[in-house]
């Protein structure tokens, strides 16, 4: 660990399918468990409060429609500065909040870099031919860099589904570690699309291979598969980099994303971390939760705990 608290990039490992060719993930128990989770913890009152001050610091804040613009990229960038308003902060005891990033696509880049000029909050771009990730390798590549030199410090990548469904792991592997080299100094996340794998013995396995590629965080789903991020699924993940984590040291982030909406979701997610992986993983170098609507029902939430009362939605900016 750093002095200032976060970890180093991941540097990955060389393609060991040892370590994942002969998992199978039972799929029944992993329900029953994800399912018991959200009981697990009672979590109210100022309690509750705190949580959900800390999943707005968890959260991507993103705006991935094509009718993106860069007044719309603009106005994320002034909630993401600002994700609750005055008032509730003040009554909250919190001096200032931001959220953990903002992501865009690559071309919307610039506007969010400009917007976000001094606040400290990163910039992370999806690539890679998002969200299907079916152009060709050097395309693919040519984004990543562009992001980057636009000034993007975190990527998210999306993998290659047709490698995962056919096994062809050492395929994966070679295709991730090309897309971690040019990524360069900026943290990749590798969105494995988890609702096209099927399995959760192949989520598991593609899990593993993105970490020894060395993907410095794994993330369920682009948002724009039929099924995004499950608790099942997230588990699964989650228990992928536990073990990578104690065959190697390293230590690698995680992204639900997709389908997240609700302050209580928020807590179901944060809720797995703290029970699979410990306080640590509720931080936001080592967990983001991939939203867009989700940071209003938690403003709206807030105000409930302070006022006693829940307000309409239009009483909240929009992002």
């Amino acid at each position: 660990m750093s002095e200032n608290g976060t970890f180093p990039r991941m540097t990955g490992t060389e393609f060991i399918p040892e370590w994942f060719e002969n998992v199978s993930v039972n799929r029944s128990a992993a329900e029953r468990r994800a399912a018991s989770l959200p009981g697990r913890r009672t979590v109210k009152k100022d309690h509750q409060a705190a949580w959900l001050a800390r999943a707005i610091t968890c959260i991507d804040l993103t705006t991935l429609a094509g009718d993106d613009t860069a007044g719309r990229v603009q106005r994320l960038c002034a909630k993401a500065r600002h994700p609750l308003r005055p008032d509730l902060l003040a009554a909250l005891g919190l001096d200032a909040l931001t959220v953990g990033a903002v992501c865009v696509y690559p071309t919307m880049v610039p506007h969010a870099v400009k917007a976000l000029e001094g606040s400290g909050i990163p910039v992370a771009s999806v690539a890679t031919g998002f969200p299907a990730g079916l152009t060709p390798l050097p395309l693919r590549l040519a984004e990543i860099r562009y992001a980057v030199d636009q000034g993007a410090t975190e990527i998210d990548i999306v993998i290659t589904r047709e490698q995962a469904l056919t096994g062809n792991w050492a395929a994966l592997y070679d295709e991730i570690r090309q897309m971690r080299e040019a990524c360069g100094d900026a943290h990749m996340k590798a969105i494995l699309a988890t609702g096209d794998l099927k399995t959760l013995t192949n989520v598991y396995k593609a899990s593993m291979v993105a970490m020894q590629a060395g993907a410095d965080f794994i993330k369920t789903s682009t948002g724009k598969e039929e099924v995004n991020a499950t608790l099942p699924v997230s588990l699964t993940m989650v228990r992928a980099l536990r073990d990578f984590g104690d065959r190697t040291g390293q230590w690698v982030g995680f992204k639900p994303a997709g389908g997240l909406k609700t302050a209580k979701d928020a807590m179901n997610w944060l809720i797995l971390m703290k029970e699979e992986m410990g306080s640590r993983w509720c931080m936001p170098d080592l967990f983001r939760i991939g939203a867009s609507s989700l940071l209003g029902d938690i403003e709206r939430q807030l105000e409930h705990h302070v006022t006693g009362r829940y307000s309409a939605a239009n009483r909240h900016a929009l992002a």
